[in-house]
Parts: structure tokens; sequence; C-alpha cells
């Protein structure tokens, strides 16, 4: 548990005294020290009290050891989107609506990809785009559909609609989930995400072009995840040709390429 060291920590970061806590949360100074060197135990209400005043909830003040995160990390916190909540930015999802008040689904095409990095939480921007219905999906749930561009999820092709699911809880996440991703330097990606939150907080980006190597993101760099729903596509998958097929296919030119060898043989050809 990190509490004692994180509400020291925190204090220090404001550059504020024990004595200038101890008088915002109605406490005696020695009662404060006490918490910081864990000589005291806090109630549930002192953990209640703590948490208003950092601005920080309490289940990350007792497990996380924040004087080991990032400075955009604590950034966040301070700001009050706590990523160890829930995993996920905690933030409201702009969006649109019909006039009957039903969720639309935004269309976001490569050309506006650039622009959705830094106006995904803006209602002008989302306002904007281009809106559809599927009345198969479910409509307590949010959706966007996004152009994915590149050979990367190859033989999903250059140019295809992926519709994905909004997640609000990132440890909801299962290994081998596909999902489109926006992140803060590589824009929009779609990618197989595994689940590494709980061991270190981040993700691993898996592509099915095995061209293309895994590579890991903390959550820090991740704005926000569609869970893939459907797919639209004007092109038709290549199937996959399996290594015995490709054996089977030799040894038929290799069988017709005897039987040829011993045609022209009885012809008496050399």
């Amino acid at each position: 548990m990190f509490f004692s060291s994180n509400i020291k920590f925190l204090r220090k970061r404001r550059k504020r005294t024990q004595d200038e806590v101890a008088v915002a949360l109605q406490m005696k100074r020695s009662t404060l020290s006490g918490y910081e060197n864990r000589v005291a135990q806090p109630s549930v209400e002192v953990l209640l009290a703590f948490s208003e005043y950092f601005g920080i909830t309490v289940d990350t003040l007792l497990k996380v050891d924040l004087s080991t995160l990032r400075e955009s990390e604590l950034s966040e916190l301070e700001r009050g989107n706590d990523i160890f909540v829930r995993g996920g930015r905690i933030r409201i999802l702009t969006t649109t609506v019909t006039p009957e008040n039903k969720e639309n689904i935004e269309l976001v095409p490569e050309k506006a990809k650039a622009g959705y990095v830094t106006g995904y939480a803006d209602p002008e921007y989302i306002g904007e785009l281009p809106v559809f219905q599927l009345p198969f999906l479910e409509r307590s749930k949010k959706y966007r559909t996004f152009q994915i561009s590149g050979d990367s999820m190859l033989p999903i092709s250059d140019g295809s609609w992926i519709t994905g699911e909004f997640v609000e809880d990132w440890f909801t996440i299962k290994d081998a989930t596909p999902c489109v991703v926006l992140t803060l330097n590589d824009g929009i990606v779609f990618k197989i995400l595994n689940n590494f939150l709980v061991e270190n907080r981040e993700f691993e980006f898996v592509s099915l072009n095995p061209l293309y190597k895994p590579y890991r993101l903390h959550v820090s760099e991740i704005l926000e995840i569609w869970r893939f729903v459907h797919i639209i596509s004007n092109t038709f998958p290549a199937p996959e040709v399996s290594v015995e097929h490709l054996y089977f296919s030799l040894e038929t030119v290799k069988e017709e390429l005897r039987n040829l060898r011993n045609s022209l043989e009885s012809m008496g050809k050399p």
C-alpha cells in the first residue's frame, strides 16, 4: 500500500507544509506526520478526505506508487483524468444524435484522420463528420467507423472501414482483441491488442501482417480505444495458402513433368 508515501509525495510536489495540509484537513500536524511515516493508519473518512484534497481517487492513492509515474501521467491525474481507475481516461465522449435522439455512427474517412487527433473531443469537429445508422447494432452502445490505411493488417485491405464500439473500461479488453486506437504520436491505428495494464500499464500492438513487429504503448500515450465490431470493404480477402497446399501443388507439377517426359521419350524425342 502506497498511501503514506503518496500523500507525502503529493504534499511536497505541491510545495505545501505539513501545517498547511493539516489545517486544510482539520487535523493535527502530528497526526498527519503519523500518516506520512506509517505510524498511524487512516480511517475510511480520512482516506476520503485526502482523496478530495488532492483530487485523486482512494484506489489510486492506495495502490499506485505515484513517485514512479511520468510527468505526463501525473499531469493527467491532476487534471482529473485518473487512468488507473478503469484503465481509460475519464471524460464525456463527444457524440452526435439524430432528431429522434438516437446515437449516430460518425464516419472518420482517411482525409479526416489527421484532424481527429486534435478534434476527437471537440463537439464542433465531431458534428461536421458524416454520420449513418446500422439498425442491427445495440442501441445502448456507442459506435464510430474509421477508414484504415496501409498494409499492416493484411488481408484486411487498405481503405477498408472498421466500425468499433467505444471502450470506457480498458481493463475489459481481452488479449487478441482487434481495436481501433487513437494514439498521441501515431494517430489512428488498427491493431490486435494484448492487455498488459496490470503488469506495467501497457498494451501490446500486433499486426496481422507478419512483416510488422509487435510493439507496446503506455496508457499515457493512448487517447481512445474502439473495440472491433465489423468491417466494410470493397475487396474480397485473398485465401491463405497453406504449406500443405503448396506441397501438393508442387508434387502435381512434378507429376505432370514426368508424364510429359515419358510421352516425349515414347515418341523417340530426347
